[in-house]
């Protein structure tokens, strides 16, 4: 079974001007940008500074009996 390497983003209009972006399947994963393209630029670049983020955190937190394993997305 293969895991799905497509994520949804979703734009919605802000208040102030601009787009609001995030990620549903990925909690945090938010930005703004003054057009579509820009907040689709911008909530990417959040998604990967998340990943990092949350991976060093894991690497931080595991057990020194863990076992580690980095694998690439297949669909």
């Amino acid at each position: 079974m293969g895991v799905d390497r497509e994520l949804t983003i979703v734009f919605e209009p802000a208040e102030e001007g601009g787009f609001t972006a995030y990620i549903p399947e990925v909690p945090g994963a938010v930005s703004e940008g003054e057009t579509i393209s820009e907040a689709r630029d911008m909530v990417l670049d959040a998604l990967r500074e998340l990943t990092q983020y949350r991976r060093e955190a894991a690497l931080r937190a595991k057990s020194p009996r863990s076992v580690v394993e980095r694998v690439a997305t297949v669909s």
